[in-house]
């Protein structure tokens, strides 16, 4: 007997959350077990309100245009499900005889997923659900990696490229904020700009480790006295010694699911750099925040990256149509030295709303850069980067 069956997105968009979108949609289209796909806009805001695409109306064509598009099509949503809102999209799936329910997102989306899952059991639902994993910012519990990180990480190693090459022609001192609540994963891939000695970022600061403008503030005039200039990577998430965020001092927005609002404002940037300028005394110090740009900017996407988002949802589909009730595609990196993945489900609450942190071996001792260890294990996430040349 065929069910139907529904897909959303939620979150803060990648550049490859559609490739997971089709994925799990042509992957849907060839199970005899579905019968009408269809798309909630805006997430569980979008199946409340009944605001639905039919996809399996959808040419193949223009499904494979929208994988290689960044950003959600589909629309996304912050917003974490009610008991009086679960009671509400049963009701809804019921109407629509949704037996497959799929939502593309990260710790917070699965923790959504996980909150339905329960709530299906409890009403004696046969509703499979499955997380469908994508962040950039690469903090999922279960993963090696995550969708949409590798092409973020390779928009930051472009940028610094570029921002270092600035750097080089008209000194001084450039401080970029990267995204990164709790992980600083993303971070971490700005030193995929150092090409030859000198090159920057000359300077990465994580929200793993305390952060202190004493150091910084040493840590800028040693890079200084060496190379006449300084470049640095910030999480957006770093914290003082106590844990909390330097960010939020700037900020008062929370979201539905607790997380208080760090991008979207220059006010880190702008803070280090007037810091850096008071303590120095070095006039020329400036500062930008990548901010959303790094989520969805067209035309550099890691090519790994993009066909492991597709695999995932495939691999969603294929998992619930075999029989499983519930659960989240974790990606994990098969030993040896050649690269490759291999995916697996795992249970929903392994996922759910807890985040994971960048490794120990994956920092420096000193607390302001990355070591040999992570370069290994984020290169073949991104790719091959542009070549450059300077002439001192």
């Amino acid at each position: 007997m065929q069910n139907n069956m529904l897909i959303a997105q939620s979150g803060g968009p990648t550049m490859v959350i559609n490739q997971s979108l089709a994925g799990a949609v042509l992957a849907a289209r060839n199970a005899k077990a579905i019968g009408t796909i269809y798309g909630a806009k805006h997430g569980i805001q979008g199946i409340l309100q009944r605001d639905f695409v039919n996809l399996s109306k959808v040419s193949q064509a223009e499904i494979k245009a929208i994988a290689q598009t960044p950003s959600s099509a589909l629309g996304s949503v912050r917003r974490k499900p009610t008991p009086e809102d679960c009671k509400a999209i049963f009701e809804v799936l019921a109407e629509q005889n949704i037996g497959y329910f799929f939502y593309i997102g990260g710790n917070d989306s699965a923790e959504t997923v996980h909150i339905i899952h329960e709530a299906a059991r409890a009403a004696g639902s046969s509703l499979r659900c499955f997380h469908i994993p994508k962040t950039i910012d690469n903090d999922l519990r279960e993963n090696d990696h995550t969708p949409g990180f590798g092409s973020a990480a390779r928009f930051v190693a472009c940028a610094f490229i570029g921002d270092d090459l600035d750097s080089r022609a008209l000194g001084g001192v450039k401080v970029n904020i990267v995204m990164g609540r709790h992980a600083g994963f993303l971070s971490a891939a700005s030193a995929l700009a150092r090409k030859t000695p000198g090159d920057g970022p000359h300077l990465i600061y994580l929200p793993e480790r305390p952060f202190s403008l004493d150091q910084l503030t040493n840590d800028v005039k040693s890079i200084c006295k060496k190379h006449g200039r300084c470049v640095i990577a910030v999480s957006e998430g770093i914290a003082d010694a106590k844990g909390e965020p330097i960010a939020a001092r700037f900020s008062k927005e929370v979201d539905s699911h607790g997380n208080k609002q760090l991008s979207g404002t220059g006010s880190l940037g702008d803070f280090l750099a007037s810091e850096i300028k008071a303590r120095t005394g070095i006039s020329r110090v400036r500062a930008d925040t990548f901010g959303y740009l790094q989520r969805s900017f067209p035309g550099i996407a890691s090519k790994v990256d993009m066909q492991e988002a597709y695999q995932v949802g495939e691999a969603a589909v294929q998992a619930a149509v075999k029989g499983l009730a519930s659960g989240s595609i974790a990606i994990r990196r098969n030993k040896g030295n050649t690269y490759g993945v291999t995916y697996k489900p795992v249970p929903l609450r392994n996922v759910a709303r807890e985040t994971r942190h960048m490794p120990a071996s994956f920092i420096n001792k000193a607390g302001n850069d990355v070591t040999a260890a992570f370069m290994r294990y984020v290169t073949p996430l991104v790719g091959p980067l542009p070549k450059t040349a300077h002439l001192y």
